[in-house]
């Protein structure tokens, strides 16, 4: 026990009785370098990770659905009459869309890698960013906000030219 460290132990077996190293490995136990070893678990942490990214990537372009479902509920509880709350919640409705498709590449930023396939995401993204776009567009012309009816471009229009009937309805040029 004199010199060295005190409490060190040596695990190395000089023993010329049998050991262990006679009894067979356990099934499924290999005895392979350890180089093979991290390089397949390094392999497969990768293929993990990829699979992750793959899968948030899924989840993210699946997010507006809820928001679409929500904004939808929204619009219905403010009714098709034009005041104060309904244009809010409707305006609200064509912003978040527009500002989401706006941020596309940096929402699946974080999900970029050279084994993931990002543009499924992104196209389901963009898709139902557009179908959130597209209720909002609605609920402006249910609201009546929308120039559709000839109507309503009336102010563009030249004003009405005069024209004299003779005694017959037939009018003369």
């Amino acid at each position: 026990m004199g010199s060295g460290r005190r409490w060190a132990v040596d695990f190395t077996d000089n023993s010329t009785t049998p050991s262990s190293r006679d009894i067979p490995d356990p099934p499924g136990f290999t005895r392979a370098s350890q180089d093979q070893d991290d390089s397949t678990t390094s392999r497969q942490k990768k293929d993990a990770e990829a699979n992750w990214k793959a899968q948030k990537a899924w989840e993210v372009a699946q997010a507006p659905f809820k928001n679409l479902l929500m904004m939808g509920f929204m619009m219905w509880m403010a009714g098709s009459t034009v005041h104060l709350f309904s244009i809010g919640i409707t305006f609200s409705a064509l912003w978040q869309p527009i500002s989401a498709l706006q941020g596309v590449g940096k929402v699946f930023e974080p999900y970029k890698d050279s084994k993931v396939d990002l543009l499924g995401p992104k196209l389901l993204f963009i898709a139902l960013n557009l179908g959130g776009l597209a209720l909002g567009v609605w609920k402006l012309n249910t609201l009546g906000l929308l120039p559709t009816h000839a109507s309503d471009w009336v102010s563009s229009l030249p004003p009405a030219q005069e024209v004299e009937y003779s005694g017959g309805g037939i009018p003369l040029h």
